[in-house]
């Protein structure tokens, strides 16, 4: 697949996602970032009560991002998740995937998956590329992370941002996560040099 068709895609679910937060500034200021986030707030802890900006703007992103978001689009579109395997091994970690060290990132995918090939999963990856995003951290700490949600309070969300939710994880999840004010499904990380830290729920 090559790269044009790879940021039309990424641009257009963006697009997509996009609208309803559009809608929603409208009516409300933007919110300032946050300070330095932990480890955990990072790849599931508690979230702080201020919530990060939400972005959209595929182009805003530093290139190192934009180049790791669409190597991990054009495996992901592959429908091979042994296509994800140079991916994450070009980076300079392998992503965490689970609360403990996974030495092998695919296998555990697998086994993770409904049917066992991990496809699932890559349609998971490519639900949560095409929500918004937040930049949490500092200087020297600082983190892209995907969906806003893992960022934010889902006792607060919106009408149109109800929606946004209900096309990342399904009503059956969604609605006791929104119960207890916190994002638990998969969300991904990665800092401004393009290193790819995390997809972990």
């Amino acid at each position: 697949m090559n790269r044009r068709r790879i940021l039309v895609v990424i641009a257009l679910a963006a697009l997509v996602a996009g609208t309803a937060a559009l809608v929603h500034a409208q009516n409300e200021a933007p919110k300032a970032l946050p300070g330095a986030a932990s480890a955990a707030e990072k790849t599931g802890g508690k979230v702080s009560g201020q919530t990060p900006e939400v972005l959209y703007d595929f182009n805003a992103l530093p290139d190192p991002v934009k180049r790791m978001l669409e190597q991990i689009a054009a495996a992901a579109q592959s429908g091979e998740i042994e296509t994800m395997r140079p991916v994450f091994e070009s980076n300079e970690l392998k992503p965490m995937v689970a609360a403990a060290y996974v030495e092998d990132p695919i296998a555990y995918w697998k086994k993770q998956s409904a049917d066992g090939t991990g496809r699932d999963v890559l349609a998971a990856m490519l639900n949560v590329m095409s929500a918004g995003y937040v930049r949490v951290g500092q200087a020297g700490d600082e983190m892209y992370v995907w969906p806003y949600f893992a960022e934010t309070d889902l006792g607060r969300l919106t009408p149109s941002q109800d929606v946004e939710l209900y096309r990342i994880v399904a009503p059956s999840l969604a609605v006791p996560m929104k119960k207890d004010g916190k994002y638990s499904y998969y969300r991904l990380g990665i800092s401004p040099n393009g290193v790819w830290h995390y997809f972990i729920q």
